[in-house]
């Protein structure tokens, strides 16, 4: 799996910061996504999903192989 973010769609709500604190973060100045990992490991796979679907804004996509 690779993640994409796009942080022109963000809007800061950190709802993907709760689901998978290990792949994403936010800007302290504004709240907006920060990437930690693009291709996160097997088993953050199923939070990872549950970030991009819950996401406000639909700014995480996700790449599966």
């Amino acid at each position: 799996m690779r993640v994409h973010i796009d942080q022109d769609k963000c809007c800061g709500a950190g709802h993907c910061v709760v689901a998978a604190p290990e792949v994403f973060d936010q800007r302290d100045e504004d709240g907006i996504v920060v990437l930690l990992d693009a291709l996160p490991p097997a088993d953050l796979h199923q939070a990872v999903q549950d970030a991009a679907a819950v996401c406000p804004a639909a700014a995480i996509r996700l790449e599966t192989a």
